[in-house]
This record gives C-alpha cells, sequence and structure tokens, in this order.
C-alpha cells in the first residue's frame, strides 16, 4: 500500500475552511467526484490502495517542519508533498530591510535545505508559495502594499525561485503553485489568504501528476 505524507502549513492543511473539509492530500488520494468532475479517475485510489498520513498542521513555519516527520526512514511506497514559507514570509521574511534581506534569506534557505534533505520520505515534492491577493490592485491595495507592490511582486518571485533551487538541491521535486495560482482569483482562497475548496483543489491539481507519475513508477 503507497502512503502520501503531507508536511507544512495550511496550504495544505486547510480542510477546515471549508464546509466539505477537504484538502489538496485527501484530494489526491481520492478525488470528490461530485465536486469536482474534472478530476474523475484521476487519484492514487485508481492506481491501487493509499492511505493519507496528514501532518501538516496551519500556521506552520519552517522551524516546526521537522517536528510533523515520522522518526523512521519510510519505504519506497511512501512520498510526501511540503509546502512551507509563507508564513515565514508572512511573519516579516518579506519586509526585511534591503541591506538585512540577503543575510536572513540565506539563513532560512539554508536551514530549509537542511530540512528538506532530513525528510525520512524517499519522494519529495515541495510547492512554492503562491500570492493570494492575485496580483489584483484592489486586493495588493487592501494589503497596504502602496508605492511597494512592485517590490514585494518581486521579492516574492525571488524567493520562490530560491526555494526551487534549493529544493532540487535537497533531492526533492519542485512544484510551482505560485505560477499555477497567478492564472487563479479571488474565489480560491478565504479570509485573505487561505485556500477555499477550489484553492484546495488547485493545490491538488498542481502536486497531481507529479504524484500519479511517481505512484505509476514513472
Amino acid at each position: 500500500m503507497r502512503t502520501l505524507y503531507t508536511f507544512g502549513d495550511s496550504m495544505l492543511d486547510c480542510s477546515h475552511y471549508n464546509d466539505e473539509r477537504v484538502s489538496p492530500g485527501t484530494l489526491l488520494c481520492e478525488n470528490r467526484d461530485d465536486l469536482f468532475p474534472e478530476f474523475v479517475g484521476e487519484d492514487l485510489r485508481s492506481v491501487g490502495p493509499v492511505t493519507l498520513a496528514h501532518r501538516a498542521r496551519d500556521g506552520a513555519v519552517l522551524h516546526g517542519l521537522r517536528a510533523q516527520y515520522p522518526r523512521k526512514a519510510q519505504p519506497e511506497s511512501a512520498c510526501a508533498i511540503i509546502t512551507i514559507g509563507g508564513n515565514d514570509l508572512l511573519q516579516g521574511l518579506i519586509s526585511r530591510p534591503e541591506d538585512q534581506l540577503r543575510a536572513a534569506w540565506t539563513a532560512w534557505m539554508d536551514d530549509f535545505e537542511q530540512a528538506i534533505r532530513e525528510c525520512p520520505v524517499p519522494t519529495r515534492f515541495v510547492g512554492t508559495v503562491y500570492d493570494p491577493t492575485f496580483r489584483d490592485p484592489m486586493i495588493e491595495a487592501r494589503w497596504g502594499f502602496g508605492s511597494l507592490t512592485e517590490i514585494v511582486r518581486a521579492r516574492l518571485v525571488a524567493f520562490n525561485a530560491q526555494l526551487t533551487e534549493r529544493t532540487l538541491r535537497a533531492g526533492a521535486v519542485p512544484v510551482d503553485i505560485h505560477g499555477l495560482f497567478l492564472n487563479g482569483d479571488p474565489s480560491w482562497v478565504v479570509e485573505e489568504i487561505e485556500p477555499s475548496i477550489r484553492g484546495a483543489s488547485e493545490v491538488r491539481r498542481a502536486f497531481l501528476h507529479p504524484v500519479l507519475a511517481w505512484a505509476r513508477g514513472a
């Protein structure tokens, strides 16, 4: 039997934000055909038996990621999806003064890379951090970016580029959630930043093909 682990933050631990109690992990294991007919037959259960080990926690930051890991090395029949970094950015990592930014990001990325290396699940898929404003000027104005809008956008792009590079260096597979969400709209989130039921499905979409390829032995 295959096992799908979820590690990280509310991008994966978002079922309590929708009435149907669905999350990317549950949808990857077994699609809700009544809600998402587009994905009928596109889930891990279509490949074989699977169990979900949901460890991601809403509000998680990088320094708590390792605590979500199982203690022992997992077999080749296990894979993990990981999202981390969004809360670190919201807590000030993206708004550091320019003269402090490089050092702060380098320290964070060093720890991130090591944490991904230490994950005891052999196959790891790591998502980038999406932009919950969808680059909508009205939403960005509500967030109070003002004249800093272009700087914040550019910093998020740069952060995700570094996260992708460090993911590869750690021997894991990057997944571009940020790019996918740039084609989305505000219905994909609730409470400003959390995945809605549609958002949960779109995060699932980002991970779907790589996870199914793993399950099918590609």
